[in-house]
Protein backbone atom coordinates (compact mmCIF):
# COMPACT_ATOMS: atom_id res chain seq x y z
CA UNK A 1 0.00 0.00 0.00
CA UNK A 2 1.47 3.27 -0.94
CA UNK A 3 1.36 6.92 0.25
CA UNK A 4 2.53 9.33 -1.82
CA UNK A 5 4.05 12.90 -0.05
CA UNK A 6 4.70 16.16 -2.38
CA UNK A 7 6.36 19.01 -0.95
CA UNK A 8 7.72 22.09 -1.44
CA UNK A 9 10.66 23.66 0.47
CA UNK A 10 10.80 26.97 1.77
CA UNK A 11 13.36 28.73 4.56
CA UNK A 12 11.43 28.70 7.07
CA UNK A 13 9.71 24.85 6.76
CA UNK A 14 8.52 22.23 4.34
CA UNK A 15 4.84 21.85 3.38
CA UNK A 16 3.28 18.90 1.51
CA UNK A 17 0.50 16.93 0.10
CA UNK A 18 -0.35 13.09 1.38
CA UNK A 19 -2.35 11.16 -1.29
CA UNK A 20 -3.49 7.80 -0.93
CA UNK A 21 -4.34 6.22 -4.08
CA UNK A 22 -4.28 9.48 -5.90
CA UNK A 23 -7.01 10.66 -3.29
CA UNK A 24 -6.05 13.43 -0.83
CA UNK A 25 -5.44 12.63 2.73
CA UNK A 26 -4.35 15.50 4.24
CA UNK A 27 -1.28 18.17 4.43
CA UNK A 28 1.84 17.55 6.12
CA UNK A 29 4.36 20.26 7.66
CA UNK A 30 8.20 19.36 8.19
CA UNK A 31 11.49 21.41 9.65
CA UNK A 32 13.15 22.52 6.38
CA UNK A 33 15.47 21.45 4.06
CA UNK A 34 18.76 21.27 5.53
CA UNK A 35 21.10 18.81 4.13
CA UNK A 36 19.50 15.94 6.28
CA UNK A 37 20.96 16.96 9.58
CA UNK A 38 19.34 15.25 12.39
CA UNK A 39 16.66 17.17 14.40
CA UNK A 40 17.08 20.43 12.20
CA UNK A 41 16.05 18.97 9.01
CA UNK A 42 13.19 17.29 6.80
CA UNK A 43 13.96 13.84 5.44
CA UNK A 44 15.56 13.38 2.11
CA UNK A 45 12.76 12.46 -1.04
CA UNK A 46 12.90 8.49 -1.26
CA UNK A 47 10.60 5.85 -1.22
CA UNK A 48 10.64 4.28 2.67
CA UNK A 49 8.97 1.60 4.50
CA UNK A 50 6.07 2.65 7.12
CA UNK A 51 5.06 0.49 10.41
CA UNK A 52 2.26 1.29 12.60
CA UNK A 53 3.60 1.97 16.34
CA UNK A 54 2.61 3.06 20.15
CA UNK A 55 4.19 5.21 23.02
CA UNK A 56 3.41 6.35 25.94
CA UNK A 57 5.02 9.52 24.59
CA UNK A 58 3.30 9.81 21.76
CA UNK A 59 0.44 7.39 21.00
CA UNK A 60 -0.26 5.69 17.76
CA UNK A 61 1.90 6.91 15.45
CA UNK A 62 3.68 5.79 12.02
CA UNK A 63 7.73 4.89 11.83
CA UNK A 64 9.39 5.95 8.62
CA UNK A 65 12.14 3.30 8.22
CA UNK A 66 15.33 3.10 6.89
CA UNK A 67 15.85 6.85 6.38
CA UNK A 68 19.12 7.31 5.13
CA UNK A 69 21.82 8.80 8.37
CA UNK A 70 19.19 8.72 10.62
CA UNK A 71 16.54 6.87 12.92
CA UNK A 72 13.97 7.25 15.54
CA UNK A 73 11.96 9.33 12.44
CA UNK A 74 8.07 9.59 13.10
CA UNK A 75 5.02 10.10 11.27
CA UNK A 76 2.69 11.46 14.55
CA UNK A 77 0.63 14.28 15.77
CA UNK A 78 1.96 17.99 16.42
CA UNK A 79 3.31 18.38 20.08
CA UNK A 80 1.12 20.44 22.20
CA UNK A 81 3.17 22.37 23.53
CA UNK A 82 4.67 24.39 20.38
CA UNK A 83 5.80 23.88 16.81
CA UNK A 84 8.71 21.64 17.54
CA UNK A 85 8.52 18.75 14.90
CA UNK A 86 12.49 17.80 15.78
CA UNK A 87 12.51 15.99 12.39
CA UNK A 88 8.84 14.20 12.03
CA UNK A 89 6.56 14.55 9.24
CA UNK A 90 3.52 16.16 10.83
CA UNK A 91 0.13 15.62 9.31
CA UNK A 92 -2.43 18.24 9.27
CA UNK A 93 -5.95 19.77 8.20
CA UNK A 94 -5.20 22.59 7.86
CA UNK A 95 -2.21 24.79 6.60
CA UNK A 96 -1.01 27.91 8.42
CA UNK A 97 2.05 29.28 7.21
CA UNK A 98 4.98 27.25 6.12
CA UNK A 99 6.00 24.47 8.02
CA UNK A 100 2.70 25.29 10.04
CA UNK A 101 -0.51 24.01 10.28
CA UNK A 102 -3.38 22.74 12.91
CA UNK A 103 -6.03 19.82 13.00
CA UNK A 104 -2.39 17.07 13.49
CA UNK A 105 -4.47 14.75 15.67
CA UNK A 106 -7.85 14.19 13.27
CA UNK A 107 -5.26 14.02 10.82
CA UNK A 108 -3.12 11.36 11.62
CA UNK A 109 -6.12 9.48 12.29
CA UNK A 110 -7.34 9.58 8.81
CA UNK A 111 -3.81 8.16 7.77
CA UNK A 112 -3.78 5.48 10.59
CA UNK A 113 -7.61 4.44 9.38
CA UNK A 114 -6.19 3.96 5.75
CA UNK A 115 -3.45 1.90 7.26
CA UNK A 116 -5.93 -0.02 9.28
CA UNK A 117 -7.99 -0.89 5.86
CA UNK A 118 -4.91 -2.46 4.14
CA UNK A 119 -3.44 -3.97 7.25
CA UNK A 120 -5.97 -7.16 7.57
CA UNK A 121 -4.81 -7.69 3.64
CA UNK A 122 -1.10 -7.90 4.84
CA UNK A 123 -0.25 -5.13 2.62
CA UNK A 124 3.40 -3.46 3.29
CA UNK A 125 2.87 0.51 3.89
CA UNK A 126 5.27 2.71 1.83
CA UNK A 127 5.70 6.18 1.60
CA UNK A 128 7.23 7.80 -1.36
CA UNK A 129 8.64 11.38 -0.85
CA UNK A 130 9.19 13.94 -3.93
CA UNK A 131 9.99 17.61 -3.66
CA UNK A 132 10.28 21.01 -5.02
CA UNK A 133 12.50 23.79 -3.70
CA UNK A 134 10.90 27.22 -3.82
CA UNK A 135 13.33 29.59 -3.46
CA UNK A 136 11.64 31.49 -0.66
Amino acid sequence: MDFFLFRTHFRAGTNGMLFHKQHFICFCVELPWRCNEENTSCIPDGVYELERCYSLEFGHHIRVKKVPERCGILFRCAIASGNDSSGAIVPTLRLEGVGKGSGSKEALHKVLMRMEAGRSEGELFFLTVESVHSGR
